[in-house]
């Protein structure tokens, strides 16, 4: 895929009209133009007559299947990069489409962040970019001279030979995933799948069937026998980010398929031999999880012998610098923009901010600055707010919002609620002054999210709830 088709338009196939819409707003957010469709036909449609840079498609559709769709491109040559969506208890349908030529997979319910790092990781690999660096500066893709990423390098190109389970450290935002995959790709097992799940978005009564798949009849509503996640990685790597949030009685059951190399389907009746190596990734401080008892020591011991901490941004002196070069040009890329320069207010906001949310949040200003970009240059006036003023600024659900200052008013639009006959509640008030700001801007709820000063998950979740 040349520079060029980078700034192709991607066609979102999803039947859902809610998250269809959420999928494309996200995209467009990142500097990506769409195309929404609801059913696969269409998209065989579309993809006759247009060029697309990227496919995004859900698996269950009416009419032909996603998994079709994308065995139908691939059998037709198609080279455009295609990701798929699937739901819980589909995990096996994601594999396949990964045998079939599907470049990556997501999960629902859909993780905003993941979407975009999806993405652009297809773009890249496509194209043959930053991910596949690796030199003194990047571990594919990742970026980092300090000494202390330099010699996460160097353990984690160690440790990448072995088979033995490995346990990432680090803050939110700092690259667990990335760092995770970077171990696959460097290992034996790099042809194999890397699968990767949310230890925290899988219900706790569907986790042992999730991890470990499940027989006909072996409870209510298993209509089927289906593989779990430790049969579908078979040959490849098990990446179980978040595990500080299983529950500890599959903790136990993890430990077994870690010493056994075996697991048991539920309702099953033998143990079957399991190839997979496990790189289980957490936020949270396990010793201490441990005195509370919510984590099982013996599964830490057994994962700590091989721990990586990735430092967070404020530790990873000189980085910055590197970052913000190597962000820029990624989504300029992405958007078919060039950016020549930055202000030296704007340098200087980003290179003395302290940034919580670590390379996550300085991507995602990197990111809303080059959208907002006009003449070439990355601007202090086109940084998130939290920036400009130096202070987090987070809304009710603890989501950073690169949004607008919520102060701000369309022209022309009264946004004040009319005055009630009785005093109303502060849930009234919100949600009257909601539909008015939807109702000012259009019904672009982009566009209401930024004037309200709010994530757009954070409204799309009041919308569902007024409704």
């Amino acid at each position: 895929m040349s520079n060029q088709d980078s700034s192709l338009p991607i066609l979102v196939v999803e039947d859902d009209a809610a998250i269809r819409e959420l999928l494309e707003e996200e995209l467009q957010d990142a500097g990506y133009t769409t195309h929404g469709v609801e059913s696969a036909e269409d998209a065989i449609a579309q993809l006759g007559r247009n060029t697309f840079a990227l496919m995004v498609t859900d698996v269950r559709l009416p009419g032909i299947s996603g998994i079709e769709l994308l065995q139908k491109l691939r059998e037709g040559d198609s080279s455009m990069g295609i990701i798929v969506i699937t739901a819980f208890g589909t995990i096996d349908q994601a594999v396949d489409a990964l045998k079939l030529g599907a470049d990556d997979f997501l999960t629902k319910p859909l993780d905003l962040d993941a979407i975009r790092e999806a993405v652009t990781r297809v773009l890249e690999r496509r194209q043959g970019g930053p991910q596949d660096l690796h030199d003194a500066t990047h571990f594919h893709g990742i970026v980092g001279t300090s000494e202390a990423m330099q010699t996460l390098f160097h353990d984690a190109a160690r440790l990448a030979k072995s088979d033995a389970p490995i346990l990432v450290l680090g803050e939110s935002g700092t690259g667990k995933e990335l760092l995770a995959r970077a171990i696959h790709e460097e290992s034996p097992r790099h042809g194999g799948p890397f699968i990767a799940i949310n230890c925290a978005s899988i219900p706790a009564e569907l986790m042992e069937s999730e991890f470990f798949g499940h027989v006909k009849g072996a409870f209510t509503g298993a209509n089927e026998s289906r593989k779990g996640l430790f049969q579908t990685a078979r040959g490849g790597s098990l990446f179980l980010d978040e595990i500080g949030e299983m529950p500890p009685k599959l903790q136990a059951k993890l430990l077994r398929a870690l010493q056994e190399k075996t697991v048991r389907a539920v309702g099953g009746e033998r143990e079957e031999a399991v190839d997979v190596r496990i790189i289980a990734a957490t936020h949270r401080d396990l010793e201490k999880e441990i005195l509370q008892e919510n984590f099982r020591s013996d599964l830490f011991y057994r994962l700590e012998t091989f721990s990586l901490r990735i430092p967070p941004l404020r530790e990873r002196e000189g980085d910055i610098e590197r970052l913000i070069s190597a962000l820029t040009h990624k989504h300029a890329e992405a958007q078919g923009k060039h950016i020549a320069g930055i202000e030296p207010s704007a340098l200087r906001v980003l290179l003395d901010y302290a940034y919580p949310g670590n390379v996550r949040e300085l991507e995602n200003a990197i990111m809303r600055a080059v959208t907002l970009s006009e003449d070439g240059t990355l601007r202090h006036r086109d940084l998130p707010e939290r920036l400009r003023d130096h202070e987090p600024m987070l809304d009710a659900d603890n989501e950073t919002s690169d949004a607008a200052p919520s102060g701000e008013v369309l022209p022309g639009t009264q946004l004040a609620p009319p005055q009630p006959a009785r005093w109303p509640s502060l849930e009234e008030v919100e949600k009257r002054y909601i539909r008015k700001v939807l109702e000012a801007t259009g019904g672009n709820k982009r566009r209401t999210a930024e004037v309200l000063g709010i994530a757009r998950r954070t409204l799309y979740r009041r919308l569902e709830e007024e409704s």
